[in-house]
């Protein structure tokens, strides 16, 4: 029973730490665009936005998986590694963002807002699962 519980309270508090670590991905991908971001996706239905959202948030799930299931059952040093890896990777990829609207024509935020379909995100929104890839192989 100890171990259940354990177990259950360990996955809370991953649980807790994950939210934590998307709702900053999805703060950083608003301040990254222009408008609201919720609006864009929810009431836009603007798929530009969609996708690099969901790359952000996708990205964040590669790491902290991978520093959990590294944690050699440590809670303590899971959940620090979670936190670590988890704001580098979000760091990392406001950074891949920032270089692609440096090194291409208009503002990337604009592209994400347009309403018309966009390649430009896709470039975007894989450089975030690239850089989350390898902040889980750096992890291993």
């Amino acid at each position: 029973m100890s171990e259940l519980l354990n177990g259950l309270l360990g996955t809370l508090a991953y649980g807790g730490a994950g939210l934590v670590l998307m709702t900053l991905g999805y703060v950083l991908v608003d301040v990254a665009t222009p408008g609201k971001l919720a609006d864009l996706i929810w009431v836009e239905r603007n798929r530009n936005a969609s996708i690099l959202l969901c790359s952000g948030l996708l990205g964040v799930g590669v790491i902290l998986t991978t520093a959990i299931i590294t944690s050699d059952d440590n809670l303590g040093v899971g959940l620090l590694n979670t936190a670590v890896y988890g704001l580098l990777g979000l760091a990392l990829m406001a950074v891949a963002f920032i270089v692609i609207d440096i090194l291409t024509p208009g503002k990337l935020g604009e592209v994400i807002c347009a309403e018309e379909h966009h390649p430009g995100v896709w470039v975007s929104a894989v450089a975030h699962l690239v850089v989350a890839v390898v902040i889980a192989a750096a992890i291993t």
